[in-house]
């Protein structure tokens, strides 16, 4: 049988690729984490995307790969965490499948990403404070892009999935 893709979308550090790999296990789904596919296709990290081609740039590839995947289907996409804040994306997303908005705390987001020094937008901003900051200017993005939110902090990923497959099966 084949299904509607599954979009994970949230802030950094909210569990999308741990939970789109366990996602991918127990439905037997494609993964793509459009993170890594751009990485891979431009043959450098986001970091220097950013640094060499600019922001504007990379959010257009994640918009171009976005309508790419649209017309895909059984695939687990995890969402880079800056996608769902352009309209545009949303709209495209909420007809490639079932959007889910993984959310956690600051305190959640900052103990997960603290080591990681990958994450261009939080270099030399990792606290709780510009964390809940740009949680709080994103909220609404995610909230409009979103079909079902799931919290992840202090539960596991079994939980967590188990969750997901119970709201995606009910929409």
């Amino acid at each position: 049988m084949e299904r509607k893709n599954i979009l994970l979308i949230g802030f950094m550090g909210t569990g999308k690729s741990t939970v789109s790999a366990r996602l991918k296990k127990e439905l037997d789904m494609k993964e793509v984490d459009t993170d890594m596919l751009i990485e891979k296709r431009q043959g450098m990290t986001i970091s220097d995307i950013f640094a060499k081609k600019g922001e504007e740039a990379f959010r257009n590839m994640e918009t171009e790969l976005l309508k790419e995947l649209k017309s895909e289907r059984n695939l687990i996409i995890s969402c880079g965490g800056g996608m769902a804040l352009r309209d545009e994306n949303a709209a495209v997303m909420k007809e490639a499948g079932t959007v889910v908005w993984l959310t956690a705390e600051p305190e959640t987001i900052l103990e997960r990403v603290k080591h990681d020094d990958s994450r261009p937008l939080l270099r030399g901003n990792k606290n709780v404070e510009f964390i809940g900051n740009l949680l709080e200017q994103r909220y609404s993005k995610y909230k409009a892009a979103a079909d079902v939110a799931v919290a992840t902090d202090c539960r596991t990923v079994k939980d967590i999935c188990g969750e997901i497959i119970r709201k995606v099966c009910e929409k």
